[in-house]
């Protein structure tokens, strides 16, 4: 039986039944600057078929795919399997096209239609050899478009050409933009022929022998794709002549936690010069007045868990309102290219506060982390952090627990703030000791409660499978959860809880959209709406859905504890960009009221990290960073979603155009 039929047929199929790769394969390597993560291999069968092979490891979630399809240089391929594991359980999925019906199954959906043109399925799953496949494809068209399934149009444009490699590998390489599959240009490296070089991203898919070229691919097509920038920020952005008077307006007074009626705000240049009751505040005769009847006017939100993806990010957060970013880690050197492009007034983007990513060397380091081999490195590490102008430093979990007393010690003498995940082998009660001005991502938190079993080995998969399991059982009013809920409070150690990024892994399953995504469906690409039912990891054998579901619920009453104790809660998403209300509204299932759900994602991030004298809440003397939506937060905080006028700094920006820019063809329902 042929590969293609057997993936249809045979259940999840093991790391030691898929292919195995010939010596000759083009072989990929997957890395980042934290190191390599994975293999990729790409051949041609005896049969002619093409076929892929992949190994991923991500910080211990794993990738075990292969893939096979049918090979004609110029149609699409009529058939396509895949199968293997990934952390969401089966990775098998099919694709036939016969008789112009094409058919497919995968592990979030199955469908079929009729097709008359030339169509390329663009699978949900699989190794990079798809990707080459479709970029082979797209580019031999006359025009560089192609037809997508399930849905959508791809369209290829030339961006940039340099050289690279040295010696006998010096190579010619093409950048090219993709639009189509997903709400911003998506960039990929062709060789001068048009044949698919590789990828990079915060991870690379590069040939083997070129691995060490990823910084100069990433800083070339960041060139080429940021030329458009200046035109586009320039055209979303108005400088009011004058005053602006919102009038009429709810408002959300964030020191306080509480809404206010029929309000008057008056914004001149780039600062809030006066804020109080419609009638007791003076509006200059040539103010722009904003009637805001039915709306309200709340402080520029944060996320303060956004790992800026690129140019376009900014301009999609700030279509949400979010005009603070945290950034706990990135590549360093892009983070500041995108600085001081901003600062230059050649890039759109929310004022963003970085920390440095500092991990130990191992398999299961951080991608993008700065790697320390030793206590001496991880302090080298934390002093460039501070000479790169970094707000703060986070930790990941192959750290050496050794290093991290002198290390922490470093960063608080240079003024930096201190947090992430917990080094292998430690429980987060030792982070707060050594020194953790905050925990990053609720697990960590509850992981004090943790066997050992799972301590020992929870830089990788058991972080997440740990907590699954346990977390449900978890006795939160307990001596072990009271200690390092009151050391928390006591110290005001803050928790950034990602608690919609916990959601996802936890609650849904394949096919399943979770709640911070089915207010965008429609909006945006088919590829784009279809990753969103990629479902949860998949439970262990001797669990259920409902265990993990019942773990994460425990995780939200954990959140609530930790806030009514007088801990710092910070919103975070670690999503893409398009979370941050679906994680104030978990906030408010677990407990809180939509006012103090509004704190964690304005001034608490604010005095987090030491700018709430100048924003994070509408007060005369702070900065003009404002977000008007339509409805009433304080009823329900879905209504954030429904932003209208964006003002920053005091620049005022229309979130439809904002959103259109960003690629979403509408508003949130």
């Amino acid at each position: 039986m042929s590969l293609l039929l057997a993936s249809s047929v045979l259940a999840q199929v093991p790391k030691d039944q898929l292919a195995h790769p010939p010596a000759d394969a083009v072989h990929y390597l997957i890395v980042s600057t934290g190191g390599q993560h994975g293999e990729s291999w790409i051949w041609t069968a005896p049969d002619g078929r093409k076929m892929g092979r992949e190994s991923l490891n991500l910080r211990g979630q794993i990738w075990e795919i292969d893939s096979a399809e049918t090979d004609d240089p110029v149609n699409p391929p009529t058939a396509i399997a895949i199968r293997g594991t990934t952390p969401q359980g089966d990775a098998a999925e099919t694709y036939a096209l016969k008789n112009g019906s094409a058919n497919w199954t995968s592990p979030v959906d199955k469908g079929t239609t009729k097709v008359r043109t030339p169509h390329f399925y663009m699978s949900q799953g699989g190794p990079v050899s798809l990707l080459a496949s479709f970029v082979q494809h797209l580019l031999a068209q006359p025009d560089k478009t192609l037809d997508l399934l399930p849905g959508g149009k791809a369209k290829a444009e030339k961006l940039t050409t340099i050289e690279i490699g040295e010696g006998d590998k010096k190579k010619t390489v093409v950048c090219w933009s993709i639009t189509g599959l997903f709400n911003t240009p998506f960039p990929v490296w062709t060789d001068a022929d048009g044949r698919f070089f590789g990828y990079s991203n915060f991870l690379a898919w590069l040939p083997a022998g070129y691995e060490g070229e990823q910084a100069r691919l990433d800083a070339a097509q960041t060139r080429a794709l940021s030329a458009q920038m200046p035109a586009l920020a320039r055209s979303l952005i108005t400088t009011p002549a004058g005053p602006v008077a919102f009038t009429h307006v709810k408002t959300y007074d964030a020191d306080n936690m509480l809404f206010l009626a029929d309000q008057t705000v008056l914004v001149s240049g780039s600062k809030i010069v006066a804020a109080g009751p419609w009638g007791k505040v003076k509006v200059p005769a040539k103010a722009q007045i904003i009637d805001g009847k039915g709306k309200t006017l709340v402080p520029g939100l944060w996320d303060a868990h956004m790992h800026v993806g690129g140019d376009y990010t900014g301009i999609q957060e700030l279509s949400l309102g979010v005009t603070s970013v945290r950034d706990p880690g990135n590549d360093d050197k892009l983070t500041i290219d995108r600085r001081e492009r901003t600062a230059k007034g050649d890039l759109l983007m929310p004022n963003v506060y970085p920390s440095s990513l500092i991990d130990g060397k191992g398999p299961n380091t951080a991608q993008v982390a700065n790697v320390a081999t030793s206590e001496e490195e991880a302090i080298a590490w934390v002093r460039k952090a501070k000479e790169n102008g970094f707000t703060g430093v986070k930790f990941y979990g192959t750290m050496n627990p050794v290093w991290m007393p002198n290390t922490i010690a470093e960063a608080h003498r240079l003024g930096l703030h201190v947090h992430g995940h917990i080094p292998q082998g430690m429980r987060p009660m030792d982070a707060i000791r050594d020194g953790y001005d905050e925990i990053t991502h609720i697990n960590w938190v509850i992981m004090q409660a943790m066997p050992d079993d799972v301590i020992a080995s929870d830089n990788g998969i058991a972080r997440f499978e740990g907590p699954g399991r346990y977390a449900k059982d978890v006795d939160l009013n307990g001596p072990v959860m009271s200690e390092i809920i009151h050391a928390m409070a006591a110290k005001k150690i803050a928790n950034d809880p990602t608690a919609v990024a916990f959601e996802g892994l936890y609650v849904p399953d394949n096919g399943e959209v979770i709640g911070a995504y089915t207010p965008f469906l429609g909006t945006l690409p088919p590829a784009v709406e279809r990753s969103y039912k990629t479902g949860g990891f998949a439970v262990p054998k001797d669990l259920t859905r409902a265990d993990y579901r019942k773990s994460f619920t425990m995780m939200l009453v954990l959140i609530k504890k930790l806030f009514d104790a007088g801990v710092p809660i910070v919103a975070g998403t670690d999503g893409s960009g398009i979370e941050l209300v679906r994680e104030l509204e978990l906030y408010v299932a677990a407990g809180m009221t939509p006012a103090q759900a509004l704190s964690t994602a304005t001034i608490a991030p604010a005095r987090l990290i030491g700018v709430d004298k100048t924003t994070g809440s509408i007060v005369p003397g702070k900065t003009a960073d404002l977000v008007l939506v339509e409805g009433d937060p304080s009823q329900s905080v879905s209504a954030l979603r429904q932003t209208r006028v964006v003002m920053m700094g005091g620049r005022m920006m229309d979130a439809d155009a904002l959103r259109a820019a960003a690629g979403f063809s509408g508003r949130p329902h």
